[in-house]
């Protein structure tokens, strides 16, 4: 009882003199040992990253769950060390109301069979954005809270007892000061000042010896760098992975869209408002859109026949592939993605569309899914 009574007044009485010395150094009556250009750069390159690691963990998490009731639930789920229960996407539940309302209205009626099409398009989409979720928490968000949660909460804590050490140092500091000044005016005794002196070099000793460790902790703020870059090109991955994903469920949605003769019937409007087409010198990053037509004007496709067609003397250029094509008939020619083959334009042909080549094998091939090449 007697050892702990003491050691709560000596904490006490160490927790007071660094609070003496903090509030005189804030009024200018107190000296400050300044840490070195190099360390102070440390500590904050320290704290922007801390920062700006929340901001962006952050403004994730509102991306990959927008409905901030949910987030609030899966941060308790969290921290109690549970499962997080299923939750159904969005668009798996409109899947669901979709499927429902054909079977309601009529699943062989124009409306009712569309219904249904769109609904299993957007199942696979509601699960496309499950996986991509869950892909994302793991190969990004984890990473960062761990960073967060163990990495600087231990800087921090290092960094405190910095502080503190600091402190003693300086309050050390100004005891010796005093202590000569006081045996100047003989007022004190020499062995006041050579334990003033002693305490100086243990202060110093504890305050270069815990500033080392923390500076080698900031200069692992490089490898955290490090770590969040690769990261970061795992969930851009992700992301990627998830829209080409999204864009051929689509894309197969409106092929099959547009099959649907008569599906409009008692309008002369087109089964859907044309897209806009691109140039041919789209380039890799831009999305394809579905060609607006036909590759030929129906009387000029009818008398088209590939076998017959040749290559103009002069106009083919080659082209890589940028997306995978699926022929929608024996006129068209499927497409790889990544493949080279050979293009050119026959007169009166659609701009959104080219001939293309592959050995033996010819057929229409539109535009936006090509690199031209010089």
């Amino acid at each position: 009882m007697d050892f702990n009574m003491k050691k709560l007044a000596s904490d006490a009485g160490i927790f007071f003199t660094r609070a003496v010395q903090f509030t005189e150094e804030k009024f200018g009556q107190a000296e400050k040992t300044e840490l070195d250009a190099h360390f102070e750069n440390l500590l904050a390159r320290a704290d922007s990253t801390k920062n700006w690691t929340e901001r962006i963990l952050r403004q994730t998490e509102v991306l990959l769950q927008p409905n901030p009731s949910a987030r609030v639930e899966e941060f308790l789920y969290e921290k109690l060390d549970r499962k997080v229960p299923s939750r159904v996407t969005n668009g798996e539940l409109l899947a669901q109301y979709m499927a429902e309302a054909a079977s309601e209205l009529g699943p062989d009626t124009p409306y009712g069979k569309t219904l249904i099409k769109v609904s299993e398009a957007e199942k696979r989409l509601g699960a496309a954005e499950r996986d991509f979720i869950h892909t994302a928490s793991l190969s990004f968000l984890t990473p960062l809270r761990n960073f967060l949660e163990g990495d600087w909460k231990t800087i921090s804590k290092e960094r405190r007892l910095l502080q503190n050490r600091r402190l003693d140092l300086d309050a050390c500091k100004a005891r010796l000061k005093k202590a000569k000044a006081a045996e100047a005016k003989a007022t004190l005794w020499n062995d006041e000042v050579d334990k003033a002196e002693q305490e100086l070099r243990v202060a110093q000793t504890e305050f270069d010896r815990q500033a080392e460790v923390t500076r080698l902790l900031l200069e692992g703020i490089s490898s955290t760098h490090v770590n969040h870059l690769r990261c970061l090109h795992e969930f851009v991955k992700s992301q990627t992975t998830y829209y080409a994903q999204c864009y051929r469920h689509m894309l197969d949605l409106q092929k099959q869209l547009g099959r649907f003769p008569g599906t409009f019937v008692g309008t002369t409007e087109p089964a859907s408002p044309p897209l806009s087409s691109t140039s041919p010198t789209t380039t890799a990053a831009t999305m394809p859109v579905v060609p607006t037509g036909t590759g030929l004007a129906p009387s000029e496709e009818a008398a088209l026949c590939l076998e017959e067609v040749a290559p103009p003397a002069s106009g083919t250029r080659k082209a890589r592939v940028l997306y995978d094509y699926e022929a929608a008939d024996s006129s068209e020619l499927a497409l790889l993605a990544d493949e080279l083959i050979t293009v050119y334009s026959l007169p009166g042909m659609d701009p959104d569309w080219l001939i293309g080549e592959r050995g033996n094998k010819k057929g229409k091939v539109p535009v936006t899914y090509l690199e031209l090449l010089s």
